[in-house]
């Protein structure tokens, strides 16, 4: 055998002749063959961001549970009251002549007429204003009227808010004392002489508070196209505030909102006033409509509905389905103090 057939022999012919490498590959063999891929990890890292990222959307579509949320509360949320307090304007008042005394006269219904005495709540707000109180209210009536014209076979009408500002107003009481003759309750005809006799020219301010009595007798609640028609809750409110505010301009006007109460459906359940719409709106549609109301023709507003008596506290507060307590009289004339003498 000659010399270089035994160098041939004795060559390993598998071994990669570093000199015929091309530079990566010959880099790869002195790193024992460990060759980092670019391409796999930006795949790897995209793959790892969308998957990052559709977990995120799924936790957001999901939501978080209140149990998840620190300290969070489910049961008490912030409600915001509708109070709207506007003073009379100082021109109103011009060459009117103080007398010394706040005297306030209340209209109304049931909340200032079922009870007369000390717990009433035309004295409650006489006890936290220090203001002499009249209370010119009749049970059983409502804002609105019945009837577009006066019908002698249903004399409520003659009590509602527009004939009892009307005859304010005028002076002219003979269609109140006339109806208050067919009366069974004896304090239409007190209150009604009161009325006539009482000089409003002394009176600072009127206090005008019906519960709920117009949504439960369904009285129509607006008329787009007769905003003082007499017939519906806020045409009759118009109206009453104008023939007021034109005779006696010094005085001061306020509305009371009516509470939070149910009505009683044909079977004698109780039906939620805040659900429950008899053929006009719910309770809180006729709030807002009486609040645009008194926006309308610029007087005071105090809201009781989400301020007062609500359907979370109505229980401590009425005595049924929209009457009220001692307590919740008291109430009242607190939230009118507080309202409309902060300093007392």
């Amino acid at each position: 055998m000659s010399e270089n057939q035994k160098k041939d022999i004795t060559k390993n012919t598998d071994a990669p002749d570093m000199a015929d490498m091309p530079e990566e590959q010959e880099k790869d063999a002195k790193t024992g063959g460990f060759h980092v891929n670019l391409n796999l990890i930006l795949l790897a890292a995209i793959v790892l961001v969308m998957a990052f990222s559709a977990y995120r959307l799924y936790r957001w579509n999901k939501g978080t549970t209140p149990e998840e949320i620190p300290d969070e509360s489910t049961e008490n949320f912030d409600i915001e009251v509708l109070d709207n307090l506007i003073p009379l304007a100082p021109d109103k008042r011009e060459g009117y002549v103080d007398d010394g005394v706040t005297t306030i006269l209340c209209l109304g219904d049931d909340p200032f007429s079922l009870e007369l005495g000390e717990n009433g709540l035309a004295q409650q707000i006489a006890k936290k204003t220090g203001a002499t109180v009249y209370n010119g209210s009749f049970t059983g009536t409502t804002m609105a009227a019945q009837f577009a014209s006066y019908n002698d076979g249903y004399i409520l009408d003659a009590f509602s808010f527009s004939y009892v500002a009307k005859s304010l107003a005028s002076g002219d009481f003979d269609l109140m004392k006339t109806a208050a003759t067919y009366s069974y309750d004896e304090n239409f005809g007190k209150t009604t002489q009161m009325l006539s006799e009482l000089d409003l020219n002394n009176v600072d301010m009127i206090c005008i508070m019906y519960d709920g009595s117009d949504y439960v007798n369904k009285r129509p609640c607006d008329d787009p196209n007769a905003p003082y028609a007499e017939i519906t809750y806020t045409g009759a409110l118009r109206a009453g505030v104008k023939a007021i505010q034109e005779a006696y301009p010094h005085i001061r006007i306020v509305v009371m909102s009516h509470t939070f109460c149910h009505s009683i459906d044909e079977n004698g359940n109780f039906q939620n006033g805040d659900r429950a719409d008899l053929g006009h709106g719910t309770l809180s549609h006729y709030l807002q409509k009486e609040l645009d109301a008194t926006m309308d023709v610029s007087v005071s507003f105090i809201d009781n509905f989400y301020g007062s008596v609500n359907e979370d506290n109505y229980l401590d507060y009425m005595t049924d389905y929209i009457h009220f307590n001692d307590a919740g009289r008291e109430l009242l004339a607190q939230r009118f103090a507080d309202c409309l003498f902060p300093s007392q």
